[in-house]
């Protein structure tokens, strides 16, 4: 072991490891000594918030770290996200409103068993040459010009190494944050508990209906990541490759408070209260329980990501939101990826200092941009037809924009980036705007919502405009290309969000199904006046029947 290096990673977990393998992938010169306080191996099913991966972060462990082969070999495949609402009876699965592909999506994703994971990651990081020490907890470090100076504690006694960069990845612990102060609160106030059961749930075993059953191709609900979802909560279900289950409740402070969910025993009388008929299958007794973890109060923000100084924080040591849509993976593939182009560049010599402000000027705008989708939403899970609109809001945006970016490498070509992001008017800018405005009509509905629905099925793949987004995800972009791309993808989000304005209105208000709509002035509160927005988007026949398909109101389908 070495005393000095080029860079030191606190933290041995999902994001310090693959950050690791980017780096030596990249550059197998570079000197890299991890720092991880377990005294072990990863438990082989390790109870780690992380086990689902969505487009994204499925390109970055696939294609980036080319980790293809292990995950096909060793991780379960994963059919989608899976969404059962209810406004009424809990007892009987195949009566729920359900959302989700009835067949194989065409990108890939995967349910990580994180334990068996971080364990290949470990192996493989040190076959690349990265130095690893287990029982090491990074306990300060002092900032020089040249090289900093990491104090770690080990073997019982106190421990210096020197290195050039120095990497926070100790997740919520986040050494740096505390020691230089930017920590920033988040206003999403959302409670987790969350534990493994023995054995394999299968959803399809919960219901004797067999045309239900059968509806779909076998392990196809199993094999999805489930939410059981009503007012102000989600439950999720999570089939692991270690032949266990994660069970986990995630729940809105203010509708279920902390305190209702914080223990074993208290979890299962919340979920046979609230989800009845999940509670047969996902509520063991607590002898035969794996484990059982709590988080309150889980999101959080920060002002600062990364140095030009050579410093930086990585996966939950800097931002976290909501795991509502599996976003965790992808918040360790956006930062590594920037964090390691940036110390690559540093090291063959470059000056980083106005590419390290945009990265993180970058990274702290699109948390802010995402911070809609989630705040204040919970209130919204009581309403299934609410809920069908704003998840194939939330996917489009998704799809279009920031997976597109990803795949092409546009995240790390400041040209992209200043073009997108720089201006007030920029198409970055507006896409932030856009989702904003968006996401206020859907609180504006809720008042006016009062269906109640059961016995239906919704494929988001049956919807043109989600397609193309979908299929938009690849690599055959360049650099000027991202940019016409992101520029035709925000002409069909408008007008998605048009059509979708237009015919909530005419439910809401009785306007007409015709009406001119400024996707970023749009106001459910007052009759909406289309003389004002003379200049809005028209009505695009097919977006309008796709946005029909959404509808479970038949009068309104057919208006």
């Amino acid at each position: 072991m070495q005393n000095q290096y080029d860079v030191v990673i606190a933290g041995g977990g999902l994001a310090g490891l693959t950050l690791s393998i980017q780096l030596k992938q990249a550059n197998p010169n570079l000197s890299i000594l991890i720092l991880e306080s377990r005294d072990k191996a990863a438990a082989i099913a390790a109870h780690k918030v992380g086990e689902s991966t969505v487009e994204l972060a499925t390109h970055y462990y696939r294609e980036v770290l080319g980790l293809k082969d292990y995950l096909e070999e060793f991780e379960l495949p994963k059919h989608g996200l899976r969404f059962f609402f209810t406004d009424g009876d809990k007892t009987e699965l195949s009566n729920r409103v359900e959302l989700g592909p009835r067949l194989k999506l065409p990108t890939p994703s995967h349910q990580l068993d994180r334990g068996t994971f971080e364990n290949y990651l470990e192996k493989y990081t040190k076959e690349l040459g990265t130095d690893f020490i287990l029982a090491a907890r990074a306990k300060d470090v002092v900032f020089g010009k040249e090289e900093h100076e990491v104090i770690y504690a080990h073997e019982r006694q106190d421990k210096t190494v020197k290195t050039k960069w120095f990497v926070d990845a100790t997740s919520r612990i986040s050494l740096l944050k505390r020691k230089l102060g930017f920590q920033k609160e988040c206003p999403h106030n959302v409670n987790s508990a969350w534990f493994r059961v023995k054995g394999v749930v299968d959803i399809d075993e919960w219901s004797t209906n067999e045309k239900w059953k059968t509806f779909l191709a076998p392990k196809l609900r199993y094999l999805s990541t489930v939410h059981f979802i009503d007012k102000g909560y989600w439950l999720w279900v999570i089939p692991l490759g270690s032949k266990n289950t994660s069970i986990g409740i995630v729940a809105d402070e203010d509708i279920h408070p902390f305190e209702t969910i914080n223990t074993y025993e208290k979890a299962v009388e919340w979920i046979k209260k609230h989800e009845p008929q999940a509670a047969k299958y996902v509520c063991p007794p607590k002898d035969d329980l794996l484990d059982f973890r709590i988080l309150k109060h889980f999101a959080h923000d920060s002002n600062r990501v990364y140095s030009s100084d050579r410093w930086a924080v990585t996966g939950e040591a800097g931002l976290f939101l909501d795991p509502f849509y599996s976003p965790g993976s992808d918040f360790i593939s956006l930062n590594n990826t920037w964090l390691s182009d940036l110390i690559l560049r540093d090291a063959r010599g470059e000056d980083i200092t106005v590419r390290a402000q945009i990265y993180e000027q970058t990274h702290l705008s699109w948390f802010k941009d995402w911070l809609p989708i989630y705040q204040d939403k919970y209130k919204l899970m009581g309403s299934s037809q609410i809920m069908v609109f704003k998840i194939f809001w939330d996917w489009a945006i998704y799809w279009s924009v920031p997976c597109m970016l990803f795949t092409n490498k546009g995240f790390t070509d400041l040209k992209v980036l200043k073009e997108l992001f720089v201006s007030e008017n920029s198409l970055g800018r507006k896409f932030g705007k856009l989702n904003k405005s968006v996401q206020d009509m859907f609180l504006d509905w809720l008042p006016n919502e009062h269906g109640v629905y059961s016995h239906k099925y919704i494929d988001p793949l049956d919807l043109d405009y989600l397609k193309k987004f979908q299929q938009g995800i690849d690599t055959s972009h360049t650099a000027s290309q991202i940019v016409t791309k992101v520029a035709e993808n925000m002409v069909l989000l408008e007008k998605v969000a048009a059509e979708m304005f237009r015919l909530i209105s005419h439910k809401v208000n009785d306007t007409s199904l015709t009406l001119q709509v400024d996707p970023y002035k749009m106001n459910l509160k007052e009759p909406y006046d289309s003389v004002v927005h003379q200049n809005g988007i028209e009505v695009d026949e097919a977006i309008q029947n796709d946005v029909k398909k959404m509808w479970f109101s038949r009068v309104l389908v057919n208006a």
